[in-house]
């Protein structure tokens, strides 16, 4: 600390002072003084004396390689830094993730997605799924022309984003983007919150009234959250709207005549809802032009990327985010009931409590890093049981005699190499309970070797 406060000391002199001082200690012609001794210099004096003197040329050095990734660094024997240059990015990411450590890291630069406050692109959501990129391209197709969008995911699977994304794609993409959750607004609001109303329309209203969502979304795009939860009184006159192109606020007896582009969005099932009478069939044929289904993350072929893409949001002050490669593959084999909201919000906590800029598997939550996973041990053929004969119909290996048999254990296989082991995802995908699975585990002899 002593030699690094010597440094800034001098360094921090009146240009004329230090250059007086620099002569004094080293002469145009190369000699010392006389009784100048450069070794007994203090050591903070010979430091800040060596960093002056290079400092003009390293300067220049460094820029010609600034940008490239590399740091421009200046070290005495003891290993002191005299001078150093380098990007933020890069001086975060050696402290956060040294080459010498032990344990593999993966880092993700925050130039790796956009700012937070950036919107996203069809391009950022579809990545390198095949279902998601034929969405995007579907939704850049249809952007621009009067076809209804109903996009249908499970709950966290980014339907608004996508939404809005669709909204940058067209040609509204100056005007607004107003999304309306139908199952967050009280059934007894929701009427006055998409129509609007007049001047003293009823009790506690506005003295001055209120435009609806529906028009100010008028010239852009409205987006409908959960449509299925939508009261059927007002889908009938939702309907109305939509064929009409006009409202009328509550209060009010004179239509006004909007411009609209709807895009709909529901986790339902909304043909079984039509079916037990909950949904108009007649308003779901007006908003189903086309429907976009967005997968859930479980079943996404990029995963790694969207967590990629999620630990790159999540960072602050340009610093990058390292995790370690035991915690992504739990990250990885993880099912995510709660799709991309979950990952986000599971993200954000491990980066507020771990060490060191560098999420571990102890800062995961329990249901994560305890998950169970298995792996699939070498299978080795077992010799029949005494009392037993080669043609009996259940099948203990790959050589049974029942195809069908056979064919089951090879499906089971795959989706236990496909869900990494992880045996809550693998009954999910075959829907089928884990004692369900585990007995037909048994009934094939499929070997496992369980893993904490």
């Amino acid at each position: 600390m002593a030699n690094a406060t010597g440094v800034r000391s001098l360094a921090d002199r009146p240009a004329g002072d230090q250059e007086r001082a620099l002569r004094e200690l080293v002469p145009e012609d190369g000699a010392q003084p006389s009784g100048f001794h450069w070794q007994r210099m203090p050591d903070a004096e010979r430091h800040a004396a060596l960093i002056a003197l290079a400092t003009p040329e390293l300067d220049r050095v460094y820029e010609r390689i600034r940008g490239s990734g590399y740091a421009l660094m200046l070290m005495d024997a003891s290993g002191l830094v005299l001078y150093e240059r380098s990007e933020p990015l890069s001086r975060d990411s050696a402290r956060i993730c040294p080459v010498s450590t032990p344990t593999p890291c993966l880092i993700v630069p925050a130039s790796a997605c956009r700012a937070a406050d950036q919107p996203l692109t069809l391009e950022d959501l579809a990545g390198e799924d095949p279902q998601m990129l034929r969405n995007a391209r579907s939704a850049r197709r249809i952007a621009d022309s009067n076809v209804s969008v109903l996009i249908q995911g499970p709950t966290g699977s980014g339907k608004e984003a996508f939404a809005h994304a669709m909204h940058l794609a067209s040609s509204r993409a100056s005007q607004s983007f107003v999304a309306v959750n139908c199952a967050a607004i009280p059934e007894t609001l929701i009427e006055s919150e998409l129509f609007g109303y007049k001047a003293g329309a009823f009790t506690g209203a506005r003295k001055d009234g209120m435009r609806g969502k529906i028009l100010q979304s008028s010239g852009g795009t409205l987006f409908l959250d959960e449509i299925g939860d939508m009261p059927l009184m007002l889908q009938t006159r939702l309907l109305r709207v939509l064929e009409e192109q006009e409202i009328v606020p509550l209060g009010s007896e004179n239509p006004v005549k909007v411009n609209l582009h709807v895009l709909a969005a529901s986790h339902r099932n909304l043909r079984e809802m039509i079916a037990r009478g909950t949904f108009r069939d007649d308003l779901y044929y007006r908003l189903n032009g086309i429907t976009l289904e967005l997968p859930a993350l479980r079943d996404r072929a990029d995963k790694e990327r969207v967590i990629h893409h999620a630990l790159a949001a999540e960072t602050g002050n340009g610093r990058p985010a390292a995790i370690e490669r035991d915690a992504l593959q739990r990250l990885l084999a993880y099912p995510w009931p709660g799709n991309v909201r979950e990952l986000r919000n599971v993200i954000r906590t491990a980066l507020a409590i771990c060490d060191g800029g560098v999420i571990r598997r102890i800062d995961l939550p329990r249901e994560i890093r305890e998950a169970e996973t298995v792996q699939i041990a070498p299978f080795t053929p077992q010799p029949p049981a005494l009392g037993t004969t080669s043609t009996m119909t259940t099948a203990k290996g790959p050589g049974s005699a029942n195809p069908l048999q056979v064919a089951e254990r090879a499906a089971l296989l795959s989706v236990i190499e496909d869900c990494h082991g992880n045996m809550t995802r693998v009954a999910m995908q075959l829907g089928m309970s884990r004692n369900t699975l585990y007995r037909r585990i048994k009934r094939h002899g499929i070997p496992l070797a369980h893993s904490a």
